[in-house]
């Protein structure tokens, strides 16, 4: 039960992942433009919104890894 658990986590932390990967902007733009996330950018640095969005998406990234990790573990 606590395998499925685990799986159903790390699935869930794969696609959360990849989807925070792509709302970020990159040199020439990405999904994140297209939402308002280039409105008000200041010249000099990221906004509040791309602060935020590096901070959930590492956050998920470890949940991944360390799902990853215990699976990994589990199943051998």
């Amino acid at each position: 039960m606590l395998t499925i658990l685990i799986l159903v986590l790390d699935i869930l932390a794969a696609l959360g992942l990849v989807f925070l990967i792509l709302m970020h902007s990159g040199k020439g733009g990405g999904l994140s433009d297209m939402f308002g996330g280039s409105v008000g950018q200041a010249a000099a640095g990221s906004t509040v919104v791309e602060k935020n969005l590096d901070r959930i998406t590492i956050t998920v990234a470890l949940v991944f890894a360390f799902s990853t990790l215990v699976l990994t573990l589990r199943l051998k």
